[in-house]
């Protein structure tokens, strides 16, 4: 869904004029907003005759899965929320849109989308509606939101990475096949990370204008949601973990460039945490050094 979105938003920048409209410009707008309604819609629909048709239904409930995959779920809808509410609103913002629009209208709509899922997840037998679902998607457009109201600007982005890890090879129904899948389903590779533009802070500063640092939180050592996993009538005993970083990044958005072409893709990547020499704390090892870290 996030790729299908981003690569909308860069094809839309294409269409006619490549840089945002300095008023509103109600083609685009109607563009933007036809369009998201069209994808969502169409994704939720997918969704409920596609995904959810083999489950059993049942009436709305809600679970508390708080204490699973050591709130790496979590993080993922925080990261996913934050993401296409910032897509939502650059693209409100390429119509000419006012600011307050933008994040009335556009900043929300990973938290709605996203809350859409979580009220189908309510009415499947399967899993159920999740209120820490619901506090992370309204935490990860709170975010974006904050930080426009009270800078005017993204200091703090919200960014993930992913290795590959030997887990997923012991569950592959559980944590994927393949570099796709387990790139959305390994929880024990993934690392999100809250990545701090230094010149924002320290504006009369000559450090550079791209230079971030970033800290991160990942897990390992994950094959189920919970502590306890049986196979096969055997009980299977995880060392799970949990994994902070501190490392350097880039803000590809402040790349100086008059091409509004390269803008656009460097906004579609700078939702992934550039590779760089990191620092990895962990209760049972301490410190680790990675000469390069993803």
């Amino acid at each position: 869904m996030l790729f299908i979105c981003f690569s909308l938003f860069a094809f839309s920048q294409q269409i006619s004029f490549f840089k945002p409209s300095d008023t509103l410009n109600t083609k685009r707008r109607n563009t933007v907003v036809i369009t998201e309604a069209a994808v969502g819609g169409l994704t939720l629909l997918a969704l409920n005759q596609l995904w959810y048709a083999d489950y059993k239904r049942s009436t709305f409930h809600t679970i508390d899965d708080n204490s699973e995959w050591l709130q790496m779920d979590k993080l993922g809808h925080v990261f996913s929320a934050y993401q296409l509410g910032k897509l939502g609103a650059k693209s409100l913002r390429w119509s000419g849109v006012n600011e307050k629009n933008q994040l009335l209208y556009g900043a929300t709509l990973g938290f709605s989308f996203l809350t859409a899922v979580e009220v189908l997840d309510g009415f499947s037998n399967e899993w159920g509606f999740s209120w820490g679902d619901f506090a992370a998607n309204t935490t990860g457009a709170g975010f974006y939101i904050g930080q426009e109201l009270l800078w005017k600007e993204q200091r703090i982005l919200v960014k993930y990475s992913f290795h590959r890890t030997e887990f997923a090879s012991s569950r592959p129904e559980k944590l994927g096949n393949g570099l796709l899948e387990e790139s959305l389903k390994d929880y024990n590779g993934q690392t999100y990370w809250l990545s701090a533009n230094v010149h924002s802070f320290f504006k009369n500063s000559n450090v550079p204008k791209w230079l971030n640092v970033a800290v991160g939180y990942g897990g390992e050592g994950m094959l189920s949601g919970n502590n306890s996993l049986i196979v096969n009538d055997v009980l299977i005993v995880q060392n799970r973990r949990r994994q902070f970083y501190l490392s350097l990044d880039l803000d590809l958005t402040k790349i100086e460039t008059k091409s509004h072409t390269l803008k656009t893709i460097f906004s579609i990547f700078n939702a992934i945490k550039i590779p760089f020499p990191t620092l990895e704390f962990t209760h049972k090892n301490g410190v680790k050094f990675h000469s390069v870290y993803f």
